[in-house]
């Protein structure tokens, strides 16, 4: 949406997912409440915080009185999820009186917060509107998990996003391909294909790690021995993790600006396809039409 005036004012920096450009976004929260992993910068200059229900609620009116036709609908910041489920059902609720045309409400979401939700919780969230989730898992590996600080493991992982489709939600995650450097790249790419396995996601995305505020601060923050990786071994690192999946008809992108070699397609109909093309691209990197550092604005 591009709307020369603009009647929420949003405490930046803002952020939501690609596929959330043209959707309508409410902060329901402010930052995020674990906000310690070593690999994300995203709400450092800010400290977490709930908006309280009268302000939403404004927002929601404000909105909709300039944009009443909104279909799509996203809540930030970074995991609102960690709200009450009375809480959130207030803003589903009112989201879905002011906008009686919208079709869907995402959110970011951490699993342990939505273990934290029962399923009649789960359920009752689905019904009211919430019916897709964005979810940073990042790395399948308990190992990689544990040294970039992230708060989940491998079980967490599996049990909340289970519990989430159990409940009729879409889940959209995010691999970081050299989270764990060229140390940890075997099991890390191994065992994120193995989260994916067991959870078949409906749509999975993969973006290499950067490093917007240095790489030196990166391994300051790493648990552990944090080895930087060429072009060529995360190519490597990311052709293992895809003949690992074993995904039914999962869509599955890798063309965020991030990335060096755009990728997509559905797998596992087009997993072999994805191969080749990194094949092709390890084996001819002057050929391959890679990204280099100067295009991704790194």
């Amino acid at each position: 949406m591009f709307f020369n005036f603009f009647p929420i004012e949003y405490d930046e920096p803002l952020f939501r997912p690609p596929s959330e450009a043209n959707s309508l976004i409410f902060q329901i929260t402010l930052g995020c409440s674990w906000n310690r992993c070593a690999f994300c910068e995203m709400y450092t200059s800010k400290k977490f915080r709930i908006i309280n229900e009268e302000d939403i609620l404004k927002d929601i009116q404000t909105a909709a009185k300039i944009f009443p036709d909104v279909r799509k609908i996203f809540l930030a910041d970074g995991n609102p999820m960690v709200l009450s489920t009375e809480k959130l059902l207030f803003v589903l609720k009112n989201i879905k009186h002011y906008f009686p045309k919208f079709t869907r409400i995402s959110t970011y979401a951490l699993p342990h917060n939505i273990l934290s939700k029962t399923n009649e919780e789960l359920r009752m969230l689905k019904e009211a509107g919430l019916k897709q989730l964005y979810v940073g898992i990042e790395s399948g590996d308990d190992e990689v998990l544990a040294r970039v600080q992230k708060s989940e493991t491998f079980d967490s992982t599996v049990e909340g996003l289970l519990k989430a489709k159990e409940a009729g939600m879409k889940l959209s995650v995010i691999i970081l391909n050299g989270l764990g450097g060229k140390k940890y790249s075997e099991q890390h790419a191994v065992n994120s294909a193995k989260v994916l396995n067991v959870i078949q996601p409906e749509f999975a995305s993969s973006l290499i790690l950067s490093f917007p505020f240095g790489e030196k601060k990166y391994q300051d923050r790493f648990h552990g021995e944090y080895i930087s990786m060429s072009v060529s071994e995360l190519l490597h690192e990311m052709k293992m993790f895809i003949e690992h999946t074993e995904l039914k008809s999962t869509i599955y992108r890798s063309n965020h600006a991030s990335n060096y070699l755009n990728l997509e397609g559905v797998l596992s109909k087009d997993k072999n396809s994805l191969l080749e093309k990194l094949k092709f691209a390890i084996d001819n990197p002057d050929m391959a039409g890679l990204r280099n550092e100067w295009e991704r604005g790194l």
